[in-house]
């Protein structure tokens, strides 16, 4: 595990319904893993810490796959509400946890090109480019992962409805730095592009 100069945690979004997917995205398995195993390893494989996976619509369902790793579990009664909840849900936790925090990183499930050596980039540049959120850039857009300083947690924990941190990018695009990271433009929202996916391995 790599030692960095700060200390981020992270937070592992798979509260969603999984709609277009129509069954729990999260729960997809290749090489001999599902989604939201392979994510929570690739984060405990790093130097986040604590790791937190906020569990919502297929909680039931999701926390078997989970419940016994080194991670803080957190039920998000607002799932309905979209992407913000859970992000709200899993920041609080994060804050309270540790004062000792200087960023925490968001995560989602269904990117399949998640790894320990794209979060060493993000916190890299955070290191080089002294911005106070990095994201990955991947058809030309920022997007998650997003890793924040602590310095934007409140907002983070106000922000509502469907549409993630991405009010926050635009907000502060002067404290903005990327990483180009094209791979993450896959990923998993249909059985389509499951199959897709499958069908490359």
């Amino acid at each position: 595990m790599t030692t960095y100069p700060f200390h981020f945690g992270a937070v592992i979004l798979a509260a969603g319904a999984s709609t277009r997917m129509g069954a729990p995205k999260q729960l997809l398995r290749f090489d001999g893993r599902t989604l939201l195993r392979r994510t929570v390893d690739t984060v405990l494989a790093s130097a986040a810490w604590p790791a937190v996976v906020v569990l919502g619509a297929h909680r039931e369902a999701v926390r078997p796959e989970v419940v016994r790793l080194p991670v803080l579990l957190a039920e998000n009664p607002a799932w309905e509400e979209g992407l913000a909840s859970s992000i709200r849900t899993g920041i609080q936790i994060l804050d309270t946890f540790s004062l000792s925090l200087d960023a925490g990183l968001l995560v989602v499930v269904d990117q399949p090109a998640f790894s320990p050596a794209a979060i060493a980039r993000l916190t890299d540049a955070a290191l080089r480019s002294g911005k106070s959120i990095v994201a990955a850039r991947y058809d030309g857009h920022p997007g998650p992962p997003v890793l924040f300083a602590r310095r934007h947690f409140h907002e983070l924990m106000d922000l509502h409805g469907p549409g993630g941190a991405r009010p926050l990018l635009e907000r502060h695009a002067d404290q903005l730095a990327t990483v180009d990271l094209p791979e993450f433009a896959t990923d998993l929202d249909t059985p389509e592009d499951y199959q897709a996916y499958l069908a490359t391995r």
